[in-house]
């Protein structure tokens, strides 16, 4: 089983930035696919971005040039880097790890259903 540790939300003006952080437990971390999505009150919990097992990127229309996922193998490391930050970012933001079995492409990694382990979330509040 699979712990996940979200951090590095904050308080931020718009066009600002953060890096977020998801440290995950075990070691089989590198079979998962890796995601971020958020959720904002009275919202839905949407897509943000994902990274494959094998690096493949994969974003939201609304965040594709601002936000960059990368992981660190290594150091069981997620990280979701936003620039350029707006008002509209503001939401809680939750990692997520799919068992490497689910996942193929695109419409596998966007589904919030597919995904096995969630972290706790962390609030990013982007003032104008």
């Amino acid at each position: 089983q699979v712990q996940l540790v979200g951090s590095g939300g904050g308080l931020v003006q718009a066009g600002g930035s953060l890096r977020l952080s998801c440290a995950a437990s075990g070691r089989t971390f590198s079979t998962y696919a890796m995601g971020w999505f958020r959720q904002a009150p009275g919202k839905e919990r949407e897509f943000v971005a994902a990274i494959s097992r094998s690096g493949s990127l994969y974003y939201a229309d609304s965040v594709k040039g601002r936000f960059t996922i990368s992981r660190d193998n290594g150091k069981n490391t997620v990280y979701l880097q936003m620039n350029s930050l707006k008002p509209e970012d503001t939401a809680v933001y939750y990692c997520a790890a799919q068992e490497g079995w689910r996942g193929s492409g695109y419409s596998d990694y966007v589904t919030t259903r597919l995904y096995d382990y969630w972290g706790q979330g962390t609030q990013v509040t982007v003032s104008s």
